[in-house]
């Protein structure tokens, strides 16, 4: 046999061991999707990646050493009661070495219904002023006659914010009401009293929008949303301190312009989604949505060197780390490090690769090549989009729970009020005092209160 031909046949069997390897890898991938198919559904199923062996997991309870927790001693204690014990309670005899035990005891109280019988009065001013009414903190509308009985504003504030707050649908909304405080109130009273309540906060919601538009770094996300059918969109967009939801027909850059205004000068910080790109601001890509597509082309079968994607997976790390560390660094220390990040992506982005998987990675991020590295330029804006994505979780539930909204209307009152109530969270104030405040006839609108200092 001739040199040639014995070439042929190493070259042959170097492919056909290939093949064997690609095969492999292939039919492990089936059987682990089969496994899956067969276990629970997703987002209740343990990741692969977040599977922890069983000698390595910790020991339940806290650590030694760990420092104890306890329901802290309420500032006011409105009762003290004293049961002595003068006999055996089973017996009746007498008793040696009795010695106290002291407890602290919160309780909820029985609530029922405070009812006010409330008279008003109208008139016309002697002075032009034509007709006048005299008003109450208690009153949250004009209405007489049939309408006399009505809600007054804190059950109102807190029907609302069971809904928008708490996440519960409006007919559970209502039956806490009735089976806790004695009230009754209906799924559609509730929902015309949050269109209602969403018409008075709106200038409190319009404050919102020109807050996030002051921000230094935004985070925007979106989802799929119902308004009488699919084909809606949910967005958000939040900030430390503030957040604003936005429900829209257009899942487009048009919705992140217009929310945002042409004169904006902070950074958005956004997923990898194509809607994003070519904004009229700086924008910041979040390098976990890069991560994740590193680790999948990793597992190609195709992927036979994974040393190039591992470099990448380094590099991101080394952009979160000094992200995270900037404050600790001198500003030559900073620009050194600065620099050796954006030669270090330059190399990596015009290294010769062959294999799919790298060119994937390569030409995914030489598009974005811009929006890498902006969060090393701007603080405020976070590595990743993960701030965006924890706000839109309690909406996500919301929209499992009762489909979104019927109306256009009610997609506005639930943007609204629940902007609001997320906001109140961030700053660590009380929504339903400030609604209660808020649906109040008497008295001027209360401010929007100020983020805690941290």
């Amino acid at each position: 046999m001739d040199q040639a031909a014995e070439a042929l046949i190493s070259e042959l069997r170097r492919e056909v061991e290939d093949l064997k390897r690609q095969l492999r890898a292939a039919l492990e991938q089936l059987e682990e999707a089969n496994r899956k198919a067969a276990r629970q559904a997703a987002p209740f199923r343990r990741r692969e990646s977040a599977r922890v062996e069983p000698a390595a997991k910790k020991k339940p309870g806290r650590p030694a050493g760990h420092k104890g927790s306890r329901r802290p001693v309420p500032e006011q204690v409105d009762e003290t009661v004293e049961v002595p014990l003068t006999a055996c309670p089973s017996c009746g005899g007498p008793v040696e070495g009795v010695a106290a035990t002291e407890q602290v005891i919160e309780e909820v109280p029985v609530a029922r219904p405070r009812v006010t019988r409330l008279v008003t009065y109208r008139g016309t001013c002697a002075g032009g002023c034509g007709e006048v009414r005299s008003r109450h903190p208690l009153q949250t509308s004009d209405a007489g006659g049939a309408a006399k009985v009505q809600l007054g504003p804190r059950a109102k504030a807190l029907a609302i914010a069971l809904r928008h707050r708490s996440g519960l649908t409006m007919r559970t909304a209502c039956r806490v009401l009735k089976e806790h405080f004695g009230l009754r109130l209906s799924p559609g009273g509730l929902s015309a009293a949050v269109r209602r309540a969403a018409g008075r906060v709106k200038p409190a919601f319009d404050r919102l929008i020109k807050k996030v538009r002051g921000s230094e770094a935004v985070f925007v996300d979106e989802t799929s949303w119902y308004v009488g059918d699919a084909g809606h969109w949910l967005w958000t967009f939040t900030t430390a301190d503030t957040t604003v939801y936005i429900v829209s027909a257009v899942r487009g850059r048009s919705v992140v312009a217009t929310t945002m205004g042409s004169s904006y000068q902070g950074v958005v910080v956004s997923d990898c989604l194509n809607i994003y790109d070519n904004l009229p601001f700086d924008t910041h890509k979040c390098i976990a949505h890069h991560q994740r597509a590193i680790t999948a082309a990793r597992a190609r079968p195709d992927t036979l060197d994974p040393t190039h994607l591992d470099r990448w997976k380094h590099f991101f790390r080394a952009v979160s780390e000094a992200w995270r560390r900037r404050d600790d660094l001198s500003p030559t220390l900073w620009a050194r490090l600065r620099a050796a990040l954006d030669g270090c992506l330059d190399r990596l982005l015009g290294a010769k690769r062959t294999q799919p998987g790298d060119r994937a990675i390569q030409q995914r991020i030489g598009k974005r090549r811009d929006s890498i590295l902006t969060c090393l330029d701007h603080p405020a804006a976070e590595p990743t989009n993960n701030r965006a994505e924890r706000s839109l979780r309690p909406a996500v539930i919301a929209r499992k729970l009762s489909c979104g909204n019927r109306t256009a209307a009610g997609a506005e009152a639930w943007q609204t009020i629940t902007s609001l109530a997320a906001t109140f969270d961030q700053r660590g104030r009380d929504f339903t005092e400030w609604l209660t405040a808020s649906l109040s006839l008497a008295g001027p609108r209360p401010p929007l209160p100020r983020a805690i200092a941290r």
